[in-house]
């Protein structure tokens, strides 16, 4: 079988090596259109992990290029004139150029065919070839080419990076941090061989201009950069090899496969610096390119399998990428932070590594993180014990008079089992048995204060005193047999109202019955099956506002500790902020000020009615997950109004504003606008969403993402989701019913053990090591200053 490959990269290159070593008798070539030695950039990235396959794959070039490359174990955020490192964590640099040579000579050996200073034209080049590889790169002439039927797609991110290099050694993998008058600056780097280290720099466009790097070639960039980084550099220079200033494209492509030929490496799909080296994930497709014609001898059936496959690992290291290089893209946000915390957020940042990864790498690093989140818990007036610091899921939090014994919040959620709006003995049962589970904050699902205002039938109202004691029943038992604070959360449906039950047809009208509805403009929910709500009046903001002032003191007097007004997934509130959902043209409609005024005037009401010992909160959806919807900029603006009215916490969510959304899902997927928030608004957040496990948890407020995290599905699992926790992490300040004291310490006893082993089952499963100790060819740790 004849293949060629398009690129002599080191994708293309492996996937050369390993298919002609598995079937000698193939006619394979590769087409490069450089010379052998000739390449940009610097050194690459590859982990314990990575060496790992590399070594199963292929032993000889395996064996090679570990005995060229500088290795790492740790990792060090240089800021504000601390070094925080962080251990464990098994990496290497190669030069880039002797990578090629190793991959180059390993192709010759087997037989490959390598054509350089060649130009490929098009396809049709190889019409009497079974197998085209595409490996020609970022800007991929082939893709290019045949762009209408590969449909790639490129979102240009905001920062600006350039590659350099330099021949000052390092002993770790440096962020270092530089606050300038001009803004802040970053330089990503590693050592790749011995007296050389790559250097990746990155800011933001408007610091790159205050810096004039706009205008400036590379022998006048040099010299401005030595200066920031003097220190770091050491007497040291920096290196430029076509060094010029980009913005990272992130690359996905609809299709890999056209025919015969096949897209691998940065061709395909490209993920950003901050996570890894594109060599890697190049050779990665190689792999799984290989192992998929191993499988299946039929080319076409071979290309279907790999763009299938192999697809699902490239998204989610694409979502990962695109989770980290966001973090970087918004230094500013975070420079506020203490050096514990600025260095947890750099190295959880992809989401990726969690707290309970970096403590299994690093003890020490996180016990570092733990010791300061205790410590400005107690400068803040919390009691905690500094001897022995609990995790910060259960340090204290206060919101006004109400202090929360945890962070751990279980999320309001709809068990449409109310009659008439009066909560039964399911809820009695569901939030008592959340409150005794141990969460420090309980909320009641979406209540209504009028019957017009339910989603449904099973939902609970607050509008008359019977469903008020019914809810005071409940809040007295769990006050009197737990320490969760209740939460009463107040909203009205607006347009998604008068529906089935959740586990009918969610979202359809009732099948009879229906009653009417009002929104902020006349749009139905589901074009042509949802009601047209009517576009609400004067008089109607006024009726519904003291709607929502009445039941606000039917909850103080059924002792609700706090309060939340719904205001997101497109609910009536909502349905004022959204600019999808209001085409208003009177002072209600248009831009976000005028949105956002009558709901501000339903918070103010009720905040007025509400005592003033007692914090109030607002959820929001901080994104439609739709075009046209809402953009960070009223983000911001709003969660600023709700600020200024008194609000004192955000609790955000996304989406539900629109059936047409598309919303990126994943682990945590909500977090970054809680973050957003919080750390540009200045106020407390609250996130939920895809949120599982306590090691999570842990890993949000660590890193300054939240205050509260509030679970959903999860405690509808498990009630006891907090009091396991507390075993499991040995938390002995978490109460307990006395009740429940013997399952406490068994749960104890067993949590000590259970976690002990489950340790040393991770450790014995990490990469092994592939440093050389005690050889001249390891040269990172023959370079370390």
């Amino acid at each position: 079988m004849k293949i060629s490959i398009v690129g002599g990269g080191p994708g293309g290159l492996y996937f050369a090596l390993l298919a002609k070593k598995a079937w000698p008798r193939w006619e394979v070539t590769a087409y490069e259109r450089n010379r052998p030695d000739e390449t940009f950039g610097f050194g690459v990235v590859f982990s314990d992990q990575t060496l790992d396959t590399f070594k199963a794959y292929d032993l000889v070039s395996y064996e090679r290029i570990r005995r060229r490359f500088a290795y790492w174990g740790g990792v060090d955020v240089v800021y504000k004139g601390r070094t925080l490192r962080s251990e464990g964590n098994g990496f290497c640099g190669c030069s880039r150029n002797a990578l090629l040579a190793i991959l180059q000579d390993r192709c010759r050996e087997l037989g490959v065919q390598i054509r350089f200073q060649t130009e490929v034209e098009g396809l049709e080049q190889f019409a009497d070839s079974a197998l085209v590889v595409v490996a020609d790169g970022i800007n991929s002439k082939i893709r290019e080419q045949h762009k209408a039927h590969f449909q790639p797609s490129t979102d240009l991110r905001p920062n600006k990076f350039t590659w350099l290099g330099s021949t000052r050694p390092l002993d770790a993998f440096k962020y270092f941090f530089r606050e300038t008058p001009e803004g802040i600056i970053l330089a990503h780097c590693y050592q790749y061989e011995e007296g050389r280290s790559t250097w990746v720099i990155e800011t933001d466009e408007r610091t790159w201009k205050n810096f004039g790097f706009d205008r400036m070639g590379e022998a006048e960039m040099l010299p401005v950069l030595e200066r920031v980084f003097a220190e770091e550099l050491d007497g040291h220079p920096l290196i430029a090899n076509r060094s010029i200033w980009r913005n990272f494209p992130t690359i996905v492509n609809k299709t890999w496969v056209k025919g015969n030929a096949v897209l691998v490496g940065d061709a395909k799909a490209t993920a950003h610096f901050s996570i890894g080296s594109g060599t890697k994930l190049a050779m990665e497709d190689a792999i799984a390119l290989y192992e998929a014609l191993k499988s299946d001898g039929d080319v076409g059936k071979a290309l279907a399998r790999y763009d299938t496959a192999r697809r699902e690992e490239v998204e989610k290291t694409q979502h990962a990428a695109n989770v980290s290089l966001a973090w970087f893209e918004h230094m500013q946000r975070y420079w506020g932070m203490a050096p514990e915390q600025f260095a947890f957020g750099v190295m959880s940042r992809s989401k990726q590594i969690t707290w309970e990864n970096l403590e299994l790498r690093d003890p020490a690093f996180v016990q570092g993180t733990q010791r300061w989140f205790a410590r400005e818990a107690r400068t803040q007036g919390y009691e905690i014990d500094a001897r022995h610091p609990p995790v910060p899921m259960f340090t204290p939090f206060r919101l006004r008079g109400m202090q929360v014994e945890n962070r751990v919040v279980v999320s309001p959620m709809d068990q449409y089992s109310a009659v008439q709006g009066m909560p039964t003995d399911w809820h009695f049962v569901h939030l008592a048995g959340r409150a005794i589970g141990g969460a420090g904050l309980v909320y009641v699902e979406m209540t209504c204060p009028s019957p017009e205002a339910r989603i449904t039938p099973g939902c609970t109202g607050l509008w008359n005193e019977a469903q008020r004691d019914a809810f005071k029943r409940i809040v007295d038992f769990c006050h009197a047999n737990s320490k969760a604070k209740l939460c009463m959360q107040l909203g009205h449906s607006g347009r998604k109202g008068s529906t089935q039950l959740g586990w009918e047809r969610m979202d359809h009208p009732l099948e009879s019955g229906n009653w009417p509805l009002v929104s902020a403009s006349p749009i139905p929910y589901l074009a042509g099956e949802s009601q047209v709500p009517r576009e609400m009046t004067r008089a109607d903001m006024d009726l519904v506002t003291g709607q929502f002032v009445r039941s606000t003191a039917l909850a103080h007097e059924a002792g609700f500790d706090m309060l939340e007004l719904h205001m997101a997934h497109g609910y009536l509130l909502a349905s004022f902020i959204s600019p999808l959902t209001n085409r208003r043209k009177d002072d209600y409609g248009g831009p976000i000020e005028n949105r956002m005024r009558w709901p501000l005037e339903v918070f103010a009401a009720c905040r007025a009615a509400w005592p003033q010992e007692k914090p109030m909160s607002a959820r929001i959806s901080a994104t439609d997950w739709a075009p046209g919807g809402l953009s960070g900029e009223d983000l911001v603006a709003l969660t600023r109004m709700l600020k200024d009215a008194g609000c004192d916490l955000i609790d955000c969510s996304t989406g539900q504003t629109v059936p047409e959304q598309k919303p990126v899902y994943g682990r945590m997927y909500q977090a970054s606008y809680a973050d957003w928030v919080r750390n540009e608004v200045g106020i407390a957040t609250m996130t939920v969403g895809a949120i599982t496990t306590p090691d999570q948890v842990n890993t949000l407020l660590a890193a300054g993402k939240a205050d509260l995290v509030a679970l959903a599905r999860p405690h509808l699992a498990n009630p006891y989701f907090t009091l396991q926790a507390s075993a499991w992490y040995q938390h002995a300040g978490q109460y307990w019913p006395p009740q429940y004291h013997p399952g406490r310490d068994q749960a104890t006893r067993n949590a000590q053990r259970e976690r002990a082993e489950l340790t040393d089952v991770k450790l014995r499963a990490r990469p092994a090591s592939h440093e050389e100790k005690g050889t001249d060819l390891n040269y990172a740790s023959s370079s370390r200053k």
